[in-house]
């Protein structure tokens, strides 16, 4: 019960972080979270005391990251830079390694010994990308700085962590092998890379045949993508491969399936897009929060004094990597496509991108406790080296990106967007309402296409209320003339009249006018009423009334209520109503509904109707392209939501 409570908090306290980030995006995610993180800790509740167990959180947090991170590659692209993921993800995580390893030996020959120094600088030598893109999700990177971290991170984790099973291994044992550590670097790094790869393409296979004997099954096909990561890691690591490298393989082989499948299977596609980008955003949330969690119990099995050598260690060992990572860029031992001009900027970026976060994290903790049986009295203060380390590189990519970065700029704004998107649905209401024949079912299209506004239109209860307001004058005026043509009898004029107070009553926003004026259409019914039936019994006394009538004409009321509905429209909905018109269009459909009921609706006539009123949308949104009223990436966002919208609505047709 308190494991489910604490992941409970932690996933409360992600969501919270998320919220706050929305408000002012100006901080990092990251920082929110960790922050957030800290403040979880300090509840008075023994749920926040959590234990890092790093067999655990390896395979079920950082695989499926790692895994989701190889979907979203282009094997294309990671095929064309080959070598330079091999000399930055590999060579430079290797060179970095000893370099800092050895200064920190050379510094500290008492406290750290090559094998323990190793350890320490494996720890902190993976790169994560999603602490970059928290940072810069409002800038502009550079294409090239982008894919070349992108890819960096993606593979240098596994350089980390063989590397650090190495070092670990020499300092159990006191012995250390060349010749023997570079077989088994071969053996983890490229062992894994091949398994992940073969069981990747065996699962694709397993896939597709499912799909196609049975469609897209996403019940079944979805869950064994989810757990397909977790499965990978744990036999690769059986096998004593690299479980981090096996997924990413199996995961790039998954990216080539996509790029296959692209307009095949699109539910299941869709799907597992939408429940990956979910589980990474929770996954990557709760490391960040986890580590600000677990912060504050590191801080507090160490002293004071020792915090601020801990601190010059940390700080010494960034400055290390973050020259190793400009000086590799500059003098072009990776290649990253950059012009002579920018080189110098690009080798800066790339060098303040080395940041760290959930690998870094999880390789901290997964030192252990007990070393060759006795207590290993090092790793609280390696722990605290790499959580100071991740904190300096988050705040110096906070501080250095916006200064060398621009802000992302749009050739729309968000007001534009709305603005356009209300227009474009107002052009296919008005294609629909521009039809001769009314029926029920184009009302029910109209209502729900009326939704696609909602989410970027404020309501205005004044502006509602003053339409209201007039349609119930409609309504009254409607009423008088149908009674005295006789197309209702007074009966039915009377029930209507009554329905009609009592939707005013209901809405206490209407002045004391419109009561007096409500009473004034219903003293002029009773009257009228009273004659009618006076002349028409003289001249017919054979004629009575008929207690069975019905009360209301269901025909003649729906042409009425549409009769209101045609009169609110016309010439009132504009941008800056449009949501306050729908609603009022909602009460009188809902009206519609009330006294139709026993008449079934033709869904093929519905679904027909969507149809064109999509078509309309697009054909509006290129009319507007064509004129030059919009620019293209406008449209493009308007192409996408009304998409969106469409495969919803034919979604909602299973």
């Amino acid at each position: 019960m308190d494991l489910l409570l604490g992941v409970i908090l932690l996933l409360t306290t992600v969501v919270v972080a998320n919220i706050i980030h929305l408000i002012y995006p100006k901080i990092p995610l990251s920082i929110y979270q960790i922050v957030a993180g800290v403040l979880l800790a300090s509840l008075p509740t023994a749920t926040t005391n959590f234990t890092m167990h790093p067999e655990l959180f390896m395979m079920v947090i950082i695989a499926p990251l790692m895994f989701n991170d190889g979907q979203n590659q282009s094997f294309h692209y990671l095929s064309r830079n080959f070598r330079s993921i091999l000399s930055i993800a590999v060579a430079l995580a290797l060179v970095t390694v000893i370099i800092a390893g050895t200064v920190l030996h050379l510094a500290l020959p008492q406290t750290f010994p090559f094998a323990l120094a190793f350890m320490l600088a494996a720890i902190i030598t993976p790169t994560d990308a999603v602490a970059v893109k928290s940072i810069t999700s409002s800038m502009s990177v550079p294409e090239n700085v982008d894919g070349a971290l992108e890819y960096e991170s993606l593979f240098n984790d596994a350089s980390g962590i063989v590397l650090l099973d190495l070092a670990l291994a020499a300092y159990q044992s006191g012995d250390f092998s060349i010749g023997h550590g570079l077989w088994i670097f071969v053996y983890v790094f490229f062992g894994g890379i091949i398994f992940g790869a073969i069981l990747g393409s065996l699962l694709i296979k397993l896939r597709i045949e499912l799909m196609r004997s049975h469609v897209d099954i996403g019940s079944i096909v979805i869950p064994i993508n989810v757990m397909t990561p977790i499965v990978i890691y744990w036999l690769a690591e059986e096998l004593h491969f690299s479980g981090i490298l096996a997924v990413v393989a199996a995961g790039v082989v998954h990216s080539i399936l996509y790029n296959r499948l692209r307009l095949t299977s699109t539910k299941v596609q869709i799907a597992t897009t939408t429940t990956w980008s979910i589980i990474s955003d929770a996954l990557n949330g709760l490391v960040f929060v986890l580590l600000g969690v677990l912060l504050p119990q590191v801080l507090k099995r160490t002293s004071l004094a020792n915090l601020g050598r801990l601190f010059i260690i940390s700080l010494v060992l960034y400055l290390i990597m973050t020259v190793m990572r400009y000086c590799w860029v500059r003098f072009k031992l990776v290649k990253i496509d950059s012009h002579r001009n920018q080189l110098n900027r690009d080798s800066i970026l790339m060098a303040i991108g080395g940041i760290h976060g959930t690998i870094t994290l999880s390789l901290a903790f997964s030192l252990p406790v007990m070393i060759n049986h006795h207590a290993f009295a090092f790793r609280n203060s390696m722990i605290m080296i790499a959580a100071i380390v991740i904190l300096i590189s988050l705040l110096v990519g906070a501080i250095v990106y916006p200064i060398l970065l621009p802000a992302k700029t749009q050739s729309y704004t968000p007001a534009e967007f709305r603005q356009q998107l209300i227009a474009t649905v107002q052009y296919a209401l008005n294609q629909l309402r521009s039809q001769t024949k009314h029926s029920p079912e184009q009302a029910v299209v109209i209502d729900q296409l009326s939704t696609q506004m909602n989410q970027y239109h404020q309501f205005n209860q004044q502006r509602y209320n003053q339409l209201m307001n007039r349609a119930h004058k409609v309504e009254m005026q409607t009423l008088d003339r149908l009674n005295e043509e006789n197309t209702i009898t007074d009966r039915e004029a009377n029930f209507y009249a009554q329905f009609v107070s009592h939707a005013i009553l209901r809405n206490n926003q209407h002045g004391l006018l419109e009561y007096f004026q409500l009473l004034w259409h219903r003293l002029k019914w009773h009257r009228f009423r009273r004659n009618h039936l006076h002349h028409h019994l003289v001249a017919n006394p054979q004629l009575a009334v008929d207690p069975q009538q019905p009360l209301l004409a269901v025909k003649q009321q729906r042409q009425a209520i549409l009769k209101v509905l045609k009169v609110v429209t016309k010439n009132v909905e504009n941008t800056t109503n449009a949501n306050e018109v729908a609603l009022v269009r909602r009460v009188y459909l809902q009206q519609v509904q009330l006294f139709s009921r026993g008449q079934d609706l033709d869904a093929d006539v519905i679904t027909g109707l969507f149809i064109e009123a999509f078509q309309w949308e697009h054909s509006f949104v290129q009319e507007q392209l064509a004129s030059g009223q919009l620019s293209q990436e406008l449209a493009n966002a308007l192409n996408e939501k009304i998409s969106t919208d469409e495969l919803v609505y034919a979604q909602s047709l299973d």
